[in-house]
C-alpha cells in the first residue's frame, strides 16, 4: 500500500515514513483460547493481533551459538484489543493486510453428581475393584 489506492481511510504507514516491509505485511486477528493448565479464562476477553512470520530468506544460523537468527523485527510483538473492530479497524488505519480467525465457542454440558444414582431399567452396573 503506497497511498495512492482509493479509499475514504489513508493508511498511517504512508504517512510516518516507515519501511515498506512493515507496510506489506499480514496482521492475524484472532481471540487466544486458555491454556490446557489453566483453568479460568481471563486471557480470553481480547483480541490479540500478531504479524505472521516472514519467508525462510529472513532467518539464518547464528554460526557462534548454533541458534536461529531473525531480521524479523515484528516477530514476537503481538497488540491486544477490547473488541475485535477494533483491531480491525487499528489494521485498517496503519494500511495492514489482516484475515481474522473466529473463535471456537466451548459448548458446556450441564452435568449433575445425583444423575449417577439414577434408576434405570437396564442390567445392574458392577464395578469390581479386585
Amino acid at each position: 500500500m503506497d497511498g495512492s489506492e482509493p479509499g475514504d481511510v489513508v493508511p498511517a504507514a504512508v504517512l510516518s515514513g516507515a519501511p515498506t516491509d512493515l507496510q506489506a505485511r499480514t496482521v492475524r486477528i484472532f481471540k487466544p483460547t486458555k491454556t490446557a493448565t489453566q483453568s479460568g479464562d481471563w486471557h480470553s476477553h481480547h483480541w490479540r493481533m500478531d504479524w505472521d512470520v516472514l519467508g525462510k530468506g529472513h532467518r539464518w544460523e547464528n554460526p557462534l551459538i548454533g541458534w536461529q537468527s531473525s531480521a524479523d523485527a515484528m516477530q514476537g510483538t503481538h497488540l491486544n484489543f477490547t473488541s475485535k473492530e477494533d483491531a480491525v479497524n487499528f489494521a485498517e488505519k496503519q494500511g495492514y493486510e489482516y484475515y481474522v480467525q473466529e473463535p471456537n465457542e466451548r459448548r458446556i454440558i450441564p452435568k449433575a453428581y445425583a444423575n449417577q444414582f439414577v434408576h434405570s431399567p437396564k442390567k445392574l452396573k458392577q464395578i469390581r475393584t479386585k
